[in-house]
């Protein structure tokens, strides 16, 4: 049988076990999970003839509902055959058959990822007066074309670091902040160090003009990001020309194991609100 390449559509949830996405020697990571799975389902024999490429690498602790990655595979996939194999934290939804020289990685038209705040809004306002507009202005300050040098982690091998912001949104969704960002592709720690200025500003940690000065790259300025825990890689678009396949049982997996958790941790998130009262009449 001729080998086929596919593209997948994955979510998977960043937890503590998992060393980020891309593969490392010695640590377990979402990558060697599929691969694992892959190869024990006879998808692929080896790694290095699969071809298999993420199309964006993300730390630990950061969430995905809609990464992709590519891989030349030995026989038509069946996407639950492969997820009935995988931990519930990680699934494949959806495939589309693409040519060989695809790349998921430099194909990709638009990334979009949302960052929720961990803390809630309304404890954001009490403890620190919480400035939305600013905020918002800041959010319409990063779009366009920028050096984002100062919100990015210098990485040795990454020599241009200006891209195209397609739109930062700031909103606020179920009592959190929620930003959302589109671009065709980002630096490594870009998005949680852009979040992580915009709230100083916000709480009045930094002054308007101390936010415009990370534009400078003349002077390197450093600081550490938010917590990865708020970080989703929400959606990857690539040319109309791709169609996806999505799974309508594997599409029931992943909500089922969403709505699950939500119940879940929804429940101990009201039982802790209800112990902080001093009484019920």
């Amino acid at each position: 049988m001729t080998k086929l390449k596919f593209l997948f559509k994955i979510y998977y949830i960043g937890k503590k076990q998992y060393y980020g996405s891309q593969r490392q020697n010695d640590f377990l990571t979402i990558e060697q999970s599929i691969l694992s799975v892959l190869r024990s389902r006879g998808y692929i024999h080896t790694v290095n003839n699969s071809e298999f490429e993420f199309a964006s690498r993300t730390d630990r602790f950061v969430s995905a509902r809609g990464a992709c990655f590519t891989c030349v595979i030995e026989k038509e996939p069946i996407l639950m055959e492969i997820n009935s194999a995988l931990p519930n934290e990680i699934g494949i939804w959806a495939y589309a058959k693409i040519p060989s020289e695809f790349s998921c990685r430099y194909d990709a038209v638009l990334r979009h990822y949302i960052y929720i705040e961990p803390m809630p809004f309304s404890f954001l306002q009490r403890s620190s007066n919480i400035n939305i507009s600013i905020m918002e202005k800041a959010c319409k300050q990063l779009e366009g074309r920028h050096n984002f040098l100062n919100f990015s982690k210098t990485e040795a091998n990454v020599i241009n670091t200006v891209r195209d912001m397609a739109s930062v949104i700031l909103s606020i969704q179920d009592d959190h902040l929620m930003f959302q960002f589109k671009s065709k592709s980002f630096l490594r720690q870009q998005i949680r160090r852009i979040v992580k200025k915009v709230l100083d500003l916000g709480k009045g940690k930094i002054s308007y003009d101390d936010f415009l000065k990370l534009f400078d790259v003349s002077k390197i300025i450093s600081y550490q990001p938010a917590d990865p825990k708020g970080l989703i890689l929400w959606d990857i678009n690539y040319n109309p020309n791709i169609k996806f396949i999505e799974d309508i049982k594997s599409k029931v997996r992943m909500n089922s194991f969403f709505l699950n958790n939500e119940i879940k941790f929804g429940h101990k998130r009201y039982l802790f609100r209800t112990l902080q009262q001093d009484n019920f009449g």
